[in-house]
């Protein structure tokens, strides 16, 4: 069985006038309906209210939205969504990434179509980081002026070909949402955090988690044929990163950060000893924020065997 682990990502950020924590829920589910996804459960505080989607993730806040969906979704259909309910002149800056993917001619668009459809209301500035041949991830911003917070930090951790140990636990038909709680750590690198998780059928694990106006999210692709996991945070990704690698030990990973441009301090090597850089890419955007993309890997011992399609 196979499924596209890989997400795509948009952060809009609104301008004042526009609480976004004041629209119904019912105008969240047409969205995330729009990117051929479905809301399965939600949790919310005063600050924040988060939607756990079939295919990956919703954040609302009350200046900005943060939609991450993998599969074979249509983000931009739910960017174009909002942009139309709400108009462009209300948004401050808005932020869209796709990362390569692994089943690329099944998705609905590429990059640069998704693109296409973005420059019909805006005009904006499009990067790739990373080498072509390799993990890489795109990116588009508006031309327009944005200053970040100082404390605006977001983090993203993805992860390959995790270990048989992990793969074993996470595709067992009868592993538990506290199984692979107790994997990940959750309860030390989470505290105080309220939960929201779920495990698909037959595979497959999502979570959010939110404090305060904190949040943190998690999806699990475990299948031999596709292994994929994500994390994705705006807390300090460089204090519990190494409890998540060592709980699925992968044969490599990506870490991407956005720092605001007066911070300037990127980058993550968890076991320098034991992972190596093969790509490092950094760059200040006209967004205000620097973006660091990095892939790191170790050298495989054992020779592999091919995988059988038919």
């Amino acid at each position: 069985m196979i499924f596209e682990g890989s997400e795509k990502k948009a952060e809009i950020i609104v301008k004042d006038g526009l609480n976004l924590l004041e629209i119904p829920d019912t105008f969240w589910a047409q969205l995330v309906e729009k990117a051929k996804a479905t809301i399965l459960s939600s949790v919310k505080n005063d600050k924040l209210k988060a939607f756990l989607l079939s295919e990956s993730s919703l954040f609302v806040w009350e200046d900005r939205m943060l939609i991450i969906t993998c599969g074979q979704t249509t983000l931009i259909q739910a960017i174009d969504f909002f942009t139309s309910e709400y108009g462009k002149d209300s948004i401050k800056q808005l932020i869209f990434q796709r990362k390569n993917e692994y089943f690329s001619h099944m998705q609905h668009s590429t990059f640069m179509d998704d693109i296409k459809l973005l420059e019909n209301k805006f005009n904006g500035t499009a990067l790739r980081f990373g080498n072509i041949d390799d993990h890489h991830n795109y990116i588009y911003f508006l031309d327009q002026e944005y200053t970040p917070s100082a404390d605006d930090h977001t983090y993203e951790l993805l992860m390959y070909e995790i270990s048989c140990e992990a793969r074993k636990l996470l595709t067992d038909e009868n592993v538990t949402k506290n199984q692979i709680r107790d994997l990940l750590k959750l309860d030390k690198i989470l505290p105080g955090f309220e939960l929201d998780d779920f495990v698909f059928n037959p595979y497959g694990y999502s979570l959010n988690a939110i404090k305060d106006d904190n949040y943190f999210t998690c999806h699990i692709t475990p299948q031999e044929e596709c292994p994929y996991i994500s994390f994705e945070t705006d807390i300090d990704m460089k204090e519990i990163a190494s409890v998540l690698i060592d709980a699925m030990e992968p044969i490599s990973y990506d870490f991407i950060e956005f720092c605001p441009n007066q911070d300037g301090t990127c980058g993550l090597n968890v076991n320098p000893g034991e992972y190596k850089a093969k790509t490092q890419v950094e760059s200040f955007l006209k967004c205000g924020y620097i973006m660091y993309f990095s892939h790191f890997y170790k050298l495989r011992t054992n020779r592999l065997k091919p995988y059988k399609l038919l």
